[in-house]
């Protein structure tokens, strides 16, 4: 009767480990991917304020080439 109460709780013991490990290794994949979405947020904020820097250049261009024109027709009406 002893022999078995022990043989049961060794058997427990190494469910409760199994589960501790499979506890384990589950947590260090959400890290792994935590971290992997902390670097494709990086990434697309990088890419973001690139583009916005590329929207405020072409707005500049775009207001510079109106006022041009503006410009040369003015000029062409008063010649």
């Amino acid at each position: 009767m002893i022999a078995a109460a022990i043989e049961e709780q060794g058997a427990a013991t190494q469910e409760s480990t199994r589960n501790v490990r499979q506890a384990a290794s589950g947590t260090d994949r959400v890290t792994g991917n935590i971290v992997e979405v902390k670097r494709a947020a990086g990434e697309t904020g990088s890419a973001a304020s690139q583009i916005l820097g590329a929207a405020q250049g072409l707005s500049q261009t775009s207001n510079d080439l109106s006022h041009a024109v503006a410009t040369f027709l003015a000029d062409l009406k008063a010649a």
